[in-house]
């Protein structure tokens, strides 16, 4: 695990670049409610992403592709269920994408991603919370790696993941509101 050094005060992004996202010490994840009661959190394995940091955030971009395949909750009924067409249907809906529209300074180190997200096939505006956590020299000699956390919320039927399981008392099995959870290291040839 590398850590991420702070950085000064009136710097705001790293330097400009080509970052690639490190599936390995990067975490694509998920939080939903389940029967009102509980949260379940899930992650997505396979990935990749980049980002391009530019003189400014307004001259950055990021985007990322994910396999819906990949989806874990670490029970395998359960993720055989998120699979399925009663949500991401993995068969006809391979990949889930990002694509950055737009990247504001809130100030300091902190930033709204503004992005287009597809699921299932559609495409929807998903602003994210965009924290950018500093730098490092990377592992691999000639490297620097960033680290940036961003989440959002969505709501699932929106991208017509519309699963509508209830109880006989009527409770729902899983609620509406889905929290998504980046936790990025990315890496740049110097």
């Amino acid at each position: 695990m590398t850590t991420t050094q702070d950085v000064s005060a009136d710097t705001s992004l790293p330097a400009p670049g080509t970052y690639t996202v490190d599936p390995i010490h990067s975490t694509i994840g998920f939080v939903a409610r389940h029967l009102v009661a509980s949260k379940v959190r899930g992650l997505f394995t396979e990935f990749e992403g980049t980002i391009v940091i530019g003189d400014t955030p307004e001259a950055s971009s990021v985007t990322a592709t994910v396999k819906a395949a990949s989806i874990t909750t670490n029970q395998e009924q359960r993720d055989a269920h998120l699979k399925s067409p009663d949500f991401l249907d993995f068969e006809n809906h391979p990949e889930l994408t990002l694509v950055s529209k737009k990247i504001t300074a809130k100030g300091g180190q902190d930033f709204e991603l503004v992005t287009d997200l597809t699921i299932r096939g559609i495409t929807k505006e998903v602003v994210f919370d965009l924290e950018y956590l500093g730098t490092n020299p990377g592992l691999a000699p000639n490297t620097t790696v960033a680290g940036f956390e961003a989440t959002a919320t969505i709501d699932r039927r929106d991208f017509d993941v519309s699963f509508n399981g209830s109880l006989e008392n009527g409770a729902i099995v899983v609620g509406n509101k889905v929290t998504l959870e980046l936790e990025i290291e990315s890496s740049k040839q110097n």
